[in-house]
């Protein structure tokens, strides 16, 4: 068996370097180039826009939130909240906003509490009602970062570009849980973002996102994942998005932010719905994330092997280190890019612990029976 060893080190060695590189290549060729974009507007031309929100029992969010997106400084746009079969005072609110709103517009939904569509027959009413050609799109619960969200969110599109993908972060409170929260949001931005860079567009997150109305329709809108809780935004982009229609942007006027998730089970349950649509995403999108996620544990499962038995301790631990400094790098320069903040210093511990967590939520779905709810 001694004999063994040094040739089970040597292949330990080709794993840790092989997955070392790929690692390097990842961060310095993809996801670096948010870094290095640039927030000039594409046209300045000011199209009419129609402003699309689900809604159900969130009448105290529309409270606090709307005023935000009905006053915001752009010359002409409408604001349409689909009332989606909500037990709270949302219906109230929704009549009192529209007496004093003149762009502001409404629908009721009601059906079984058990009728289980999802959100996407919301948004399809909403996007019928709307009378624009561009579809903005974020959440009852989303704070708008500027009153200038809307003309930097619509400044994006071109005659060629029909999908603009804009950043959704969560608000900062107290706690570790925040920070798992905000981090993964980052990181999956990291992700969405930089691969639409390299004309690989593959989600966006409907808390802040938009597209043309004709491109809903030329492409039967969500028919083809209808049955799914899931996917009213990842899947759409997944299956819609090219190289050449979409466009992103991190203008921090463009930004919005969500509540987060007080409970861990709560943002658990929110990942579950997130990851029921991975598996429909397209081969080269799956293999792109799924090669780096792979990658990323190799490196650090091999690492471990190798440095706990002090074998080429010198070499491993610094290509380890070179590696650790370039994810940093791009990690603290994204955040200031997102403005999101303190989650530098824990990013090493994340980047470790997240593809295990993942993974083991990717699993429980597919053993779960469970059926997924948007709210």
């Amino acid at each position: 068996m001694l004999v063994y060893l040094p040739l089970i080190f040597e292949i330990v060695l080709y794993m840790f370097l092989s997955a070392t590189f790929i690692q390097l290549l990842y961060y310095t060729l993809i996801f670096s180039r948010i870094i290095f974009s640039k927030n000039k507007k594409i046209t300045d031309k000011k199209e009419p826009v129609s402003v699309i929100i689900c809604a159900r029992n969130e009448a105290e969010n529309l409270i606090n939130f709307l005023p935000t997106i009905l006053e915001q400084k752009y010359p002409d746009f409408e604001v349409i909240v689909v009332n989606d079969s909500s037990r709270d005072d949302t219906k109230t609110i929704l009549a009192q906003f529209q007496n004093k709103y003149k762009n502001l517009y409404f629908t009721n939904i009601d059906r079984e509490e058990n009728y289980l569509t999802g959100k996407k027959l919301a948004l399809t009413v909403g996007i019928k009602a709307a009378k624009n050609e561009i579809l903005l799109f974020t959440d009852a619960d989303c704070i708008i970062d500027s009153e200038f969200w809307i003309e930097n969110m619509q400044s994006k599109f071109t005659e060629n570009i029909d999908i603009v993908l804009g950043y959704g972060g969560y608000s900062k409170v107290k706690g570790f849980l925040n920070r798992i929260i905000r981090y993964d949001t980052l990181f999956v931005a990291i992700q969405y973002f930089n691969l639409a860079l390299i004309r690989q567009p593959y989600m966006g997150v409907g808390r802040n996102m938009a597209y043309r109305k004709s491109l809903f329709f030329k492409n039967k809108g969500f028919a083809s994942h209808l049955t799914l809780q899931s996917g009213d935004d990842d899947l759409f982009v997944n299956q819609n998005a090219d190289k050449k229609n979409t466009a992103i942007i991190t203008e921090k006027n463009s930004f919005t932010h969500s509540k987060p998730k007080i409970k861990f089970k709560h943002w658990i349950i929110q990942k579950k719905r997130h990851f029921s649509t991975f598996k429909h995403y397209k081969f080269k999108h799956k293999f792109l994330l799924g090669f780096e996620l792979f990658s990323r544990i190799l490196f650090y499962i091999s690492f471990i092997l190798l440095i706990s038995t002090n074998n080429y301790f010198i070499f491993v631990l610094s290509a380890f280190l070179l590696r650790q400094f370039i994810y940093l790098i791009v990690i603290s320069q994204t955040s200031k890019k997102l403005n999101e903040q303190g989650l530098v210093i824990l990013g090493m511990f994340f980047d470790f612990i997240f593809p295990t967590l993942n993974f083991m939520i990717y699993l429980s779905n597919i053993f779960s029976r469970s059926k997924i709810k948007w709210k």
